[in-house]
């Protein structure tokens, strides 16, 4: 059974927009450097099996994240499928300046709802870390490039604990007022359940930040990725990020583990008769060819449970 039977629910999206992340958040935490030619036939492959949207890479200084010290090479190298996007990550001047030299049409900056977060991610506090993304989102602005403002840590810390909604609400508005086009909300170390999220996205758009406006980012550390995800639908959202097999967790909380498996978040859209305008089995086929480079099982409950029924990777 290659997908699942499609029985609608009602007050949701017909279309979901998918925003792989498996190239950037997903190989950004490997022990090891993939090859730049094996990351190119990644980039690929998710295109080929109908993602509109795959984060390329970042441009983080490559002593922080060693494992995309490539992404020059790798974007220079990069053939763009017709009609996909390729956003990358910059956290600074430096960061856009590079992306802005290699033709990069759309980037993502990352802040933090917590202190304790932002000092460890980006060696700042709140209010420094937004300092350091005005010009960077006013001169991609400028360029006419898009703009997306990651917030991490929205549901918990596992430094400062609970977060209250408030402080999120408070940190997405200033984020926003930059001029960031899209908002996604990170569930960074996966503790957020349903009606956490739902009470988020309400308050959000009581605050003048719509769902229109949002994307959701659910790490599966405690199993609650499609709950909250559907919960996520439920109130308006229609862009939610995931990576291909499950790849990712965060370099700089080691309690986050993976993503929200793209083929996971895909079999249930499906079954909510939601048009992705993703191949699962091309998709499958994709995660068991990287896990296969990467000498391990992909983590993902759809990849494992249809390994069997695609074809060879």
């Amino acid at each position: 059974m290659l997908s699942p039977q499609r029985v609608p629910m009602s007050g949701l999206p017909m279309s979901v927009t998918i925003w792989e992340v498996g190239p950037r958040d997903g190989l950004q935490n490997e022990s090891t450097t993939v090859p730049v030619g094996v990351k190119l036939e990644f980039l690929d492959r998710l295109a080929a099996a109908g993602l509109g949207v795959v984060e390329a890479t970042s441009f983080v200084h490559p002593r922080w994240v060693p494992q995309l010290a490539d992404a020059e090479d790798l974007l220079a190298r990069l053939a763009p499928a017709p009609g996909v996007r390729y956003p990358v990550l910059v956290p600074n001047d430096r960061g856009l300046d590079r992306a802005l030299a290699l033709g990069v049409r759309e980037i993502a900056i990352f802040g933090s709802a917590t202190e304790t977060f932002a000092k460890r991610n980006l060696n700042r506090t709140i209010d420094e870390s937004l300092a350091m993304f005005e010009p960077v989102v006013r001169r991609a602005r400028a360029e006419g490039l898009r703009v997306r403002g990651y917030l991490s840590m929205c549901f918990g810390d596992p430094w400062e604990g609970e977060v209250p909604i408030p402080q999120v609400v408070s940190v997405a508005r200033r984020l926003v007022g930059l001029g960031c086009d899209q908002l996604s909300l990170g569930d960074t170390v996966g503790v957020g359940t349903p009606g956490h999220v739902t009470a988020l996205v309400r308050a959000l758009s009581e605050a003048g930040v719509g769902p229109d406006r949002l994307a959701v980012h659910f790490h599966d550390t405690y199993g609650q990725a499609l709950a909250n995800t559907l919960a996520a639908l439920q109130s308006g959202v229609t862009t939610v990020d995931s990576s291909a097999g499950g790849l990712g967790g965060c370099p700089y909380a080691k309690s986050a583990t993976g993503n929200l498996a793209t083929e996971d978040l895909v079999w249930q859209l499906h079954g909510l008769g939601i048009e992705t305008g993703v191949d699962l089995a091309a998709l499958v086929r994709t995660s068991l060819w990287m896990a296969q480079r990467l000498g391990r099982q992909s983590p993902s409950a759809v990849v494992r449970a249809l390994a069997a029924e695609v074809v060879s990777p």
